[in-house]
């Protein structure tokens, strides 16, 4: 089987690639730096192949598709993506546009493109990364960030239930961990006050479940918590009770 993982030069796309190669799967690799590509091709066992790609691009994301719709990819995880932190009316517009076409329109066009071709052939897994963040009822002080991945969890849900509706054999997942030590923190210039996972951990934990047909897969005890009492609460108070949670990251 090859799979193909996006975001895999650091965090959660690195260590899932390498879950999926111990696994025995020819890997095909992408992200923005190619350097941290080259690294990771060197410790895998199995067959890699490197595409340095900026996905916040619409045509990069169809060329990327194009490039690889010949090899029958069995496993798609659309894992880039980014966060950042402030107060929407002072955080930088152009980081969260590029956010927006990274964490939400490269994963829609992708998801779309090789589903298409999983659904012809009757099998394949696509595993999206959300968050937990995606299930919450705001998002204060991460406002885009947060938003973007209820987009894809959204997105997700619809795709599952139309798929069960065929009676595809196509498996989609939803992986929603909650803090977990990567590189992301850096890049959204916050620190989590609740205890993260390893990366190696949400990413072994992501592909076992994804490999079970589990549909939506949360990462630790904590977080299936938080995700039940989001459902319980009332919207205003889970967005007030994440106001204070959030400002205590900085």
């Amino acid at each position: 089987m090859r799979a193909l993982v996006t975001g895999a030069s650091s965090g959660i796309g690195r260590d899932i690639a390498r879950v999926l190669s111990n696994l025995g799967h020819d890997i095909i690799i992408v992200a923005r730096d190619g350097i941290e590509l080259e690294k990771l091709k060197k410790e895998l066992s199995t067959k890699v192949e490197i595409i340095s790609i900026d996905l916040s691009k619409k045509e990069n994301c169809i060329a990327l598709y194009e490039s690889v719709k010949n090899k029958k990819i069995d496993i798609l995880v659309n894992n880039a993506g980014f966060g950042d932190f402030g107060e929407f009316i002072n955080t930088d517009l152009e980081k969260e546009l590029d956010m927006i076409d990274v964490n939400i329109k490269a994963v829609h066009i992708l998801t779309k493109l090789f589903l298409k071709d999983m659904v012809k052939r009757n099998k394949g897994y696509i595993l999206n990364v959300a968050s937990i963040a995606g299930f919450m009822s705001g998002g204060p002080l991460m406002a885009t960030y947060y938003s973007t991945k209820s987009y894809i969890v959204k997105l997700t849900q619809s795709i599952y239930t139309e798929l069960k509706r065929k009676k595809s054999k196509v498996k989609i997942s939803l992986l929603c961990p909650g803090p977990v030590n990567t590189n992301f923190n850096k890049v959204a210039n916050v620190k989590f006050n609740l205890k993260a996972l390893s990366s190696e951990y949400v990413a072994k934990y992501g592909i076992d479940n994804m490999l079970k047909g589990k549909f939506v897969i949360l990462p630790g005890t904590k977080i299936k918590i938080v995700k039940f009492l989001s459902h319980i609460s009332p919207e205003k108070l889970v967005s007030r009770i994440c106001m204070k949670m959030q400002e205590k990251k900085t």
